[in-house]
């Protein structure tokens, strides 16, 4: 199961406690097997208030087990540093122009 929240409009505590929470409280279950875990997508989270992300980090914590928490942000140093601690941190770099040109025609292409 995924949860896939907007954090720049989904961004205040209220989401934290109400969603969040009750999405990674929950048990998952598969074909009447229970699932090992679920995941929390946030994008923008960079845009989530600072009691959102202290709430979160409290969710994060309570949940771990059961749940895995993914935060896309463009500016990293708007995520509180509590939260950035118990985050793995990955980098992408800007795609090369000529990348999304290739792609861009392979989808014009395929699109007609």
């Amino acid at each position: 199961m995924i949860l896939e929240l907007n954090a720049s409009d989904d961004r205040g505590i209220d989401v934290v406690r109400q969603q969040i929470q009750d999405f990674a409280s929950t048990q998952s279950f598969s074909f009447g097997v229970k699932a090992s875990v679920k995941l929390v997508l946030l994008d923008e989270a960079d845009a989530m208030t600072k009691d959102a992300q202290f709430a979160l980090r409290r969710v994060i914590e309570k949940y771990t087990k059961n749940t895995r928490f993914a935060l896309i942000c463009n500016q990293v140093n708007k995520i509180i540093p509590a939260l950035q601690s118990r985050c793995t941190r990955f980098r992408f770099a800007p795609l090369e122009p000529v990348h999304v040109t290739e792609r861009l025609k392979h989808v014009i292409e395929a699109e007609g």
